[in-house]
C-alpha cells in the first residue's frame, strides 16, 4: 500500500473514531475491545495508533500479563471485572481472558477441567457485559510462521524494538501448531452475535491497522449519534460580546 494513501486513510479513520468516542461519552455508551494474536503480530503497534487518536481521560488500555499472588487466590476472572469501563469509557485489552483457553491451557496453568470450562464462562461474562449494553469488539491479529520470523529477526537489529524479544517468543513459537489449535478452538467456542471474533489478516501491518479501525467504528458507530451538539446559545451569546 501507498505510504501516503495509507496516513490519508489512517487519518480519515483516526477522526471518525475520535467522534464516535465523544458520542459514546455523550450518550454514556461504553466500549471493551480485545486484541488477540500471534507475537510480533501487530497488536501493540495498532493499539498505539488507536489510543493516540482518543480522549485519554475516557480510555484504559489494559496489557494482561501474568496473574499476581493476589489475583491468583481468586476468581481467575475478577481481575477483569474491575478493569471493565464506566459510562462513557472505552477498554482495550491487550490480551484478555482468553489466555486461559490460550497460554494457561497450552503451558499448563490452568487443568484440562479448568480451560475446558473456561469457554463456558467467558460467554456468559461476555454475555453479561453485552446484556449491560456493552460494545464488544474482538479483534484476533492473525500471521503466517514466516512473518512472525521476519519480524522477530526485525526487532533483534533494532535497538528500540529488541528489548521485546523473550525467550517466551521463541518458546511459543516453538508450540505453532498447539496455538493454532487453541486459536481455532477459542474463535469456534466463544464467538456469538453478540461478541463475535475478527479474524484479520495481519502479515500487512497497514491493512491490519486499516480493517481494525473499520471494525471499531462499525460496531461502536451502530445506533449512535456522532452530530455535534450545538453551542448553548446563552454561552455564545456571551462569548461573541464580551470584549
Amino acid at each position: 500500500m501507498d505510504r501516503g494513501d495509507y496516513k490519508n486513510l489512517l487519518k480519515t479513520k483516526q477522526e471518525h473514531l475520535n467522534l464516535v468516542q465523544q458520542a459514546m461519552q455523550r450518550q454514556g455508551e461504553r466500549g471493551i475491545i480485545v486484541f488477540e494474536g500471534w507475537d510480533a503480530a501487530g497488536k501493540g503497534s495498532t493499539i498505539r495508533r488507536i489510543a493516540w487518536c482518543l480522549d485519554p481521560r475516557n480510555l484504559h488500555v489494559a496489557a494482561i500479563t501474568a496473574p499476581t499472588t493476589l489475583e491468583l487466590n481468586g476468581h481467575w476472572l475478577k481481575r477483569f471485572w474491575t478493569r471493565i469501563p464506566s459510562r462513557g469509557e472505552i477498554s482495550i485489552f491487550d490480551r484478555s481472558w482468553y489466555g486461559r483457553v490460550l497460554v494457561e491451557r497450552i503451558e499448563g496453568f490452568a487443568s484440562e477441567g479448568e480451560w475446558q470450562r473456561a469457554y463456558r464462562e467467558i460467554n456468559e461474562f461476555e454475555w453479561s457485559l453485552a446484556e449491560e449494553g456493552y460494545r464488544i469488539v474482538k479483534l484476533f491479529l492473525d500471521i503466517s510462521p514466516q512473518t512472525q520470523l521476519h519480524r522477530l529477526k526485525s526487532r533483534l537489529e533494532t535497538p528500540a524494538k529488541s528489548w521485546k524479544l523473550t525467550k517466551e517468543d521463541i518458546r511459543n513459537r516453538e508450540q505453532w501448531g498447539a496455538y493454532e489449535q487453541a486459536y481455532e478452538n477459542m474463535m469456534r467456542e466463544c464467538s456469538p452475535p453478540h461478541a463475535p471474533w475478527h479474524k484479520v489478516d495481519a502479515n500487512s501491518k497497514k491493512k491490519a491497522r486499516l480493517t481494525c479501525f473499520d471494525i471499531i467504528l462499525q460496531r461502536f458507530g451502530q445506533g449512535l449519534d456522532i452530530t455535534l451538539p450545538p453551542v448553548d446559545p446563552d454561552v455564545s451569546q456571551y462569548l461573541k460580546q464580551a470584549r
